[in-house]
C-alpha cells in the first residue's frame, strides 16, 4: 500500500534534515492568542516587523497557502560534537579567552541558515512532484516568515516547549533550525511529544539581564540576542556589564539545558562560515580586528552570514560594551579609535567601555574627545564615563 506520509518522511531526511513531523492545516489558536498576549504586554518591543497582523497571518497556514491540508515541520540541527568542552565551562562569566576576544552565538558559526534551510526544502519538494509525477503546492519558510515555526514544532511532535521558550528535541536538544512548508498534500499529522521540563529552572536562573520573566515567557527588550543582534540602538547602560563577553547573541539558557548537555552531533553536520571561525577559537571573535574593520572590510567578510543581521554599526557598538566589560588597559588604544568613528552609536559606547576601564589613559582619551565631540547624546556618554573613571 502507498504511504504517502512515509515517502514525505525519507525524502525529508534525504534532503540534509535531521527531523521531519507532520500536523494538519488548522488554526494555531492558543499559541496565536499567546503571542498577541506577549505583544500587548510590550515583550516584543524593539522588533516592529512582529505584529499583530503578522501573528493572525501566521497562525492561519490556510491563508498563506488557500488550499492547505498539512505542515512539513523541519529540523536540522547544528550541533558538533567536538565543541562540546567549549561549550561545558561555566556559561555565566567569561570565556577563557584573549581579552581581545567575544563570544558568537553558536548559531552564527555556520553558514547563513535561511538559505541553506529554503534550499533544502525546496529540493524536497521538488523531490516530491518527481515521485508523484504532479506539481504540489507548497510555501516554505524559515524564522524569517510570519508562521510560528516552534508552535508548528511542538504540535508536530519535532520537540516541546523549554522553559526559555524554545523547542527542545530528545536527540539534537534546541541546537536546531526550525523550517514548514504548507502544502496542499494531505498527510496523517503526527502526534506532540508528551515531554515537558519538569521543575527544572535553570536557563530562567542562568540568564544575567533576567530576561526568562516566567517559564515560557522572554522580554525580548532585555535579551542579549536582541540587545545584540536585532536593537539598533544604544544598549541601556544598566545592561551592558551584564552582556559579559557576547559579541553577537548568546547561548546561556541553552548551553545550561540538562537536555543540551546530551544533545548528539548530526550524521552529516552543517559547514562552519570561515568568517567567523577561521580566526582564534572556534565561536569567538577578534574584537581588535572587528573594530578597525571598515563598512566595506566588514561587509566582504561576513556576507553570507547571519553576522550581517546586526550590521556594521551594531557590530561595533557591541565590541566595545565587550571589551569595556574585560577592564583590561591594553583595550584603550582601540576604543579610543572607536570613539572618533563616524557612527555616534559606536562613539556613544566606545566612552562607556573607557569610562569602565578607567585610569589615567583612558581618562586623558575622554578628556580629548570632550573637546571636538558635537553630538549630545555621546557628550553624555563622557560625561558619564568620565564620572565612572572617576570614581574608579
Amino acid at each position: 500500500m502507498f504511504d504517502l506520509k512515509s515517502l514525505v518522511k525519507a525524502h525529508a531526511l534525504a534532503s540534509g534534515f535531521d527531523l521531519v513531523g507532520i500536523t494538519g492545516a488548522d488554526d494555531f489558536a492558543s499559541d496565536r492568542e499567546a503571542a498577541l498576549e506577549h505583544i500587548r504586554q510590550g515583550q516584543m518591543d524593539g522588533l516592529p516587523w512582529y505584529t499583530e497582523s503578522r501573528v493572525m497571518r501566521g497562525t492561519s497556514p490556510t491563508e498563506l497557502l488557500p488550499g492547505a491540508r498539512s505542515i512539513i515541520c523541519l529540523g536540522l540541527s547544528y550541533w558538533r560534537d567536538d565543541d562540546r568542552e567549549q561549550h561545558e565551562t561555566e556559561p555565566t562569566g567569561f570565556a577563557e579567552s584573549s581579552v581581545g576576544n567575544g563570544r558568537v552565538a553558536r548559531y552564527a558559526w555556520v553558514r547563513d541558515y535561511h538559505r541553506v534551510m529554503k534550499r533544502r526544502m525546496r529540493d524536497l519538494v521538488r523531490a516530491l512532484e518527481r515521485e508523484l509525477s504532479s506539481e504540489v503546492a507548497a510555501r516554505w519558510y524559515v524564522d524569517d516568515g510570519p508562521m510560528l515555526d516552534r508552535a508548528a514544532a511542538n504540535r508536530a511532535g519535532i520537540g516541546w516547549f523549554g522553559k526559555n521558550s524554545n523547542i527542545l528535541n530528545p536527540q539534537f536538544g534546541s541546537w536546531v533550525f526550525l523550517g514548514q512548508i504548507i502544502t496542499d498534500l494531505e498527510l496523517d499529522p503526527d502526534t506532540p511529544l508528551r515531554k515537558s521540563c519538569g521543575g527544572c529552572t535553570r536557563c530562567i536562573d542562568d540568564c544575567p539581564t533576567g530576561a526568562i520573566v516566567a517559564p515560557y515567557v522572554v522580554d525580548n527588550s532585555r535579551c542579549i540576542s536582541y540587545l545584540t543582534i536585532e536593537n539598533r540602538g544604544a544598549i541601556p547602560r544598566e545592561l551592558r556589564p551584564l552582556i559579559q563577553d557576547w559579541v553577537f547573541g548568546c547561548d546561556i539558557c541553552q548551553d545550561v539545558c540538562p537536555v543540551n548537555r546530551k544533545a548528539r552531533q548530526p550524521a552529516q553536520p552543517v559547514r562552519f562560515a570561515g568568517a567567523v571561525s577561521s580566526h582564534g577559537p572556534v565561536g569567538q571573535m577578534d574584537l581588535v580586528e572587528l573594530l578597525r574593520m571598515s563598512e566595506d572590510e566588514f561587509r566582504q567578510r561576513f556576507a553570507g552570514t547571519s553576522i550581517m543581521r546586526a550590521k556594521w554599526e551594531g557590530m561595533l557598538r557591541n565590541a566595545c560594551v565587550v571589551l569595556g566589560n574585560t577592564a583590561d588597559d591594553n583595550a584603550v588604544a582601540v576604543l579610543s579609535v572607536a570613539l572618533e568613528t563616524s557612527e555616534p552609536l559606536v562613539r556613544g559606547h566606545a566612552a562607556w567601555a573607557l569610562g569602565r576601564i578607567g585610569g589615567d589613559q583612558a581618562t586623558a582619551v575622554l578628556v580629548k574627545a570632550a573637546t571636538y565631540e558635537t553630538d549630545a547624546g555621546v557628550l553624555e556618554e563622557i560625561k558619564l564615563a568620565l564620572e565612572e573613571s572617576a570614581g574608579r
